[in-house]
């Protein structure tokens, strides 16, 4: 990943979700990279600080703007204090990119309520949230981008049941379809990239033991038994199609969706 055009030069990026669970290309951190190298002053949020390191080195290892800042973005009063930061480090917010979220197993009998509430939150209310005490500030100055990181599972069944995880990726998509038409006139885009079967270390931390008993290799078989192209893509593939969301390139682009799945989800079978 190579500094390129400064296609985000000057611009503020807000990314929650910029750590990763492990070494490699998560869409947070691939984000947070890409955008750095295009020029945007980056506001990188993560609730575990330390999962942030790698995505630091990265962006310090060409002498991008970065600023770490640890918050729960399924909590109000935690965000309106990111918020407050973010305005007192960079002044503004030009993009924000919301990609909190995750998945948990199971349908409506064996996923419990606690469970199916959690999932909405981080998935969805995260969303919310975060374009509530984001929005104001961009329509003040009458213009931004909003990137929202849905799912395919939010349009498609994917090959595992995760319920809860599928209905708040499909709400994430149609939240910004709403909002997109709402705000429009007043010159905020918005817009989802919705991630396929990517290889992120996610799956090799978390999916793994959840689908298929610990056992990456026979996962990642599976997984990519169902991609049309003879390859996964990673994080960088999702940070690709959000920076083209959030240039000024996607300028007349607003309510819809970039799906990024190798072909996936356009199979009929």
């Amino acid at each position: 990943m190579n500094q390129t055009q400064g296609r985000l030069q000057g611009k503020v990026a807000l990314i929650t979700g910029a750590g990763c669970v492990g070494p490699g290309w998560g869409n947070g951190r691939a984000m947070a990279v890409r955008f750095a190298q295009e020029g945007a002053k980056v506001f990188a949020v993560d609730k575990d600080l330390r999962s942030m390191d790698e995505t630091l080195d990265l962006v310090n290892a060409f002498k991008g703007d970065i600023t770490p800042y640890t918050c729960d973005v399924t909590d109000s009063a935690q965000i309106k204090q990111l918020v407050a930061a973010c305005l007192k480090q960079y002044g503004t917010v030009d993009i924000l990119v919301n990609n909190v979220g995750g998945p948990a197993p199971g349908g409506p009998i064996n996923l419990s309520e606690d469970d199916w509430d959690a999932q909405i939150d981080i998935n969805l209310k995260t969303v919310f949230l975060m374009c509530k005490y984001v929005m104001p500030i961009m329509e003040e100055k009458g213009h931004g981008a909003i990137v929202n990181i849905a799912s395919t599972s939010g349009i498609r069944f994917t090959g595992a049941p995760a319920v809860g995880y599928a209905s708040a990726k499909a709400g994430v998509i149609q939240f910004g379809r709403v909002v997109a038409v709402e705000y429009a006139a007043k010159g905020i885009r918005i817009n989802s990239v919705v991630p396929g079967q990517m290889h992120t270390p996610l799956v090799d931390k978390t999916l793994a033991k959840s689908q298929s008993g610990g056992d990456i290799e026979t996962l990642l078989k599976r997984r990519q038994a169902r991609i049309p192209m003879p390859f996964m893509g990673d994080g960088r593939d999702t940070a690709n199609a959000a920076l083209f969301l959030a240039s000024d390139e996607a300028r007349f682009i607003t309510g819809t969706e970039i799906i990024v799945d190798g072909g996936m989800s356009a199979r009929c079978d």
